[in-house]
């Protein structure tokens, strides 16, 4: 056994934790940086520059949401396809290619040509990026959490894998602040015309940075002896349709998990973009200031939300954010109203701090739901697929609502029916706080050697 290899049943050392955690958080900032410059240039650029001119400033914002929604409906067959790959080639593979791939697709999207100068290939070009984008992303998540997940100790997995969590609001943070610098310094007219493009450019350097980095990582141990069982057992499957076949509940628990929380984020990340600056007529600048703030703290609250689920368990803390993420909105775009920037930036940080509450605890709980030979996929599903009907529509509807009725009301109801139907998964989550993935493997190989002796007889 060389120095880089481990027994199957040994837990990663605190050195080596880390390392694995910034390999991890390094592509995952990389690649959730571009996914929300997508978002935040949707609201402000896309809408004006990229796509014809529509009867009213919503609608136009409308239309870029729904080229922003191509890259949700992409997300599940990326975590489809990379699912696959990685529950049978392994978690590092899999993140080399999709940071790579989300990479050169952002750089391609700073380079687009207007709609002025090609007409209806500006907006199609700009789909076909953006699905291509979602695609690499949807494989993303998973294998970033579950890299984690699997190399930390039992007692402390929702803290560690809660760090590739944080991530994602750090990518969203720098995306923000470059998007900021940008329209602080220069005019309007020099941002629309060629200023954005440089915040699409600028991942280039960071991606390569963040492949180096992820290169220098090890497969976990429980990995390695699943897929070396894969291989001497082949009655024993893996992927996609094994993990729908075998932990039904499983899935449609996880999904359920994820309803309320994606929608809360992107309601609070995209939509108050617009409420604020399109709505209230406030400054683009201030209004992006404000929200890097919230993500910074964001991202501070993350590790020590996914600390206290280790504590006191997933359960507990997931319901309360559930409930809690139900009143937001009856209470938040009042405060926006106000236009006081003070009070705007508590209500978008206590909003994030709601979401927090269920986000934190999500690796450990879908890691901690599913068997290794299939455990890329299962979460990989849970948490893609439910964007399809939860982010990627939120903001749509928001907008189309605040653009029919002027109000606020019908986003807030929606919330918190959403809320409802997350208090009920987390209600019929089983608490796996400490839960062994040694163990889960071995109930599945009696299940699955179970099931064959009954389908043999």
């Amino acid at each position: 056994m060389n120095s880089n290899q481990r027994p199957v049943g040994a837990v990663a050392d605190r050195p080596l934790l880390t390392k694995i955690v910034s390999a991890s958080m390094a592509g995952t900032v990389v690649e959730w940086y571009d996914f929300f410059l997508y978002a935040t240039a949707s609201t402000i650029v896309f809408n004006k520059i990229l796509l014809p001119t529509m009867g009213n400033e919503y609608d136009g914002i409308i239309a870029a949401f729904l080229t922003y929604a191509v890259g949700f409906i992409a997300r599940p067959l990326g975590g489809v396809v990379f699912g696959q790959l990685g529950d049978r080639l392994g978690r590092k593979q899999t993140l080399q290619i999709t940071i790579l791939l989300i990479g050169v697709v952002t750089v391609l999207m700073g380079c687009l040509p207007t709609y002025q100068q090609v007409g209806v290939w500006a907006p199609i070009l700009l789909v076909v990026l953006r699905f291509v984008q979602g695609l690499a992303l949807g494989g993303e998540w998973g294998g970033a959490v579950l890299l984690v997940a699997e190399h930390a100790p039992d007692k402390d997995r929702a803290f560690w894998a809660s760090w590739p969590q944080a991530a994602v609001p750090l990518g969203n943070v720098l995306a923000t602040a470059v998007l900021w610098v940008l329209t602080s310094t220069l005019s309007s007219s020099a941002f629309l015309a060629w200023g954005w493009r440089i915040a699409f450019w600028v991942s280039a350097v960071v991606i390569i940075v963040g492949y180096i980095i992820r290169t220098k990582v090890t497969e976990s141990p429980i990995f390695e002896a699943a897929k070396a069982e894969l291989e001497a057992e082949k009655a024993a499957g893996y992927g996609v349709f094994e993990v729908i076949r075998r932990y039904p509940r499983g899935i449609l628990v996880g999904m359920g998990l994820r309803f309320a929380e994606n929608i809360m984020y992107y309601l609070v990340v995209t939509f108050s973009i617009v409420y604020l600056g399109t709505g209230l007529k406030m400054n683009t600048a201030s209004i992006l200031g404000v929200i890097a703030i919230a993500h910074v703290c964001h991202f501070a609250v993350i590790p020590t939300i996914g600390r206290i689920a280790d504590r006191v368990g997933r359960k507990p803390v997931y319901l309360i954010g559930a409930i809690l993420t139900a009143t937001w909105g009856f209470w938040a775009f009042p405060a926006f109203g106000t236009k006081n920037t003070w009070a705007i930036l508590l209500t978008i940080i206590v909003g994030l701090v709601f979401h927090a509450l269920m986000y934190s605890g999500q690796p450990a709980i879908m890691a901690e739901m599913f068997p290794t030979r299939m455990r890329y996929s299962g979460v990989s599903i849970c948490y893609q697929v439910t964007s399809i009907v939860a982010g990627s529509l939120a903001p749509v509807f928001a907008t189309e609502w605040l653009k029919a009725t002027g109000s606020w009301w019908p986003t807030a109801v929606y919330l918190a029916i959403a809320c409802a139907i997350t208090a009920a998964a987390a209600i019929a989550l089983r608490e796996t706080k400490g839960a062994s993935l040694h163990a889960l493997d071995a109930a599945d190989a009696v299940r699955v050697g179970a099931a064959d002796a009954g389908a043999r007889a």
